[in-house]
């Protein structure tokens, strides 16, 4: 993931595009998807919750992701989250007494989007509340978000949204679940922008022990039916079961775990070390 700048110096190749400006949050997440799919794998795409445990330890975690991962979902403490497990809702929960707001995802993804692109996890409410799409998709675009991920929008409700996004170049990833009828499957797929989330299975994120043997069905028809990357969230906690959704999917999402860790290391370099030796060893075995 490195490449030699004119002067000999190693470069990431994500330094490479140093803001949302040098190219489209689309651009950029195919970019990212492709280096990876180019060196024989999956891409690599943790979630963080922007301010959790605390301030010092969430920025220190994005530094971890920023230094291993391909891109970084990067999830806005909200109140009444309707897709968030217990680990995550109480990782927002906490951050949110904290004194986390939207403007602590943004600063965190201002700190680490010129080296790898940022999607943020946000509720509609949070998108909506703040002067609108428009003026939402402008704080994105200032600090260099590559796009973002709305689960409580549906696809009927989607357009206005799309559009502003799409206007400043970001992009709007959409989700397909083990639920969604293949029909819709194929209108949230014709439409999307980024990359397809699919979400492995029925109910909220969380550690799981094993993936359903339904997924990799699942995954072969959203990829028949979208132009763009399909990565795989929910139940991933395992380097193994990284590689497991690596040999099906373009992408693969680990949240719960590497929030888990996040906030039981005690520290922010200890977090830092935690998530990064995680991001290590499932690159490690997704090249092997």
């Amino acid at each position: 993931m490195t490449r030699q700048s004119n002067s000999g110096e190693a470069l990431s190749s994500h330094s490479l595009i140093p803001s949302a400006t040098a190219a489209s949050g689309a651009d950029r997440i195919a970019a990212a998807f492709q280096e990876a799919k180019d060196e024989g794998r999956a891409a690599l795409m943790p979630y963080m919750m922007a301010g959790y445990p605390d301030s010092e330890t969430s920025r220190a975690v994005a530094e971890a992701y920023a230094e291993s991962a391909d891109l970084v979902e990067l999830g806005v403490p909200f109140s009444d989250p309707l897709a968030d497990g217990p680990t995550i809702h109480a990782a927002g929960t906490k951050a949110l007494a904290g004194g986390a707001t939207l403007e602590t995802a943004l600063e965190i993804c201002r700190g680490i989007s010129a080296r790898v692109p940022v999607v943020f996890m946000v509720y509609s409410n949070m998108v909506l509340a703040h002067g609108g799409a428009e003026a939402f998709a402008e704080q994105a675009l200032a600090v260099g978000a590559a796009g973002a991920i709305v689960p409580d929008l549906p696809q009927e409700e989607a357009e206005p949204v799309r559009e502003a996004f799409a206007a400043v170049g970001l992009a709007l990833v959409p989700l397909v679940a083990p639920t969604t009828p293949a029909e819709r499957r194929a209108r949230i797929c014709a439409a999307a922008q980024g990359f397809v989330y699919v979400v492995s299975t029925v109910g909220t994120t969380g550690e799981r022990d094993e993936l359903p043997p339904e997924l990799s069905d699942l995954v072969l028809a959203t990829k028949a039916d979208a132009d763009v990357p399909v990565a795989v969230g929910f139940g991933i906690g395992t380097p193994d079961q990284v590689v497991q959704v690596g040999e099906i999917a373009d992408g693969v999402i680990v949240g719960s775990r590497l929030v888990r860790a996040a906030g039981e290391a005690g520290g922010p370099d200890a977090a830092a070390d935690a998530v990064g030796t995680f991001l290590r060893d499932s690159l490690a075995a997704l090249a092997d």
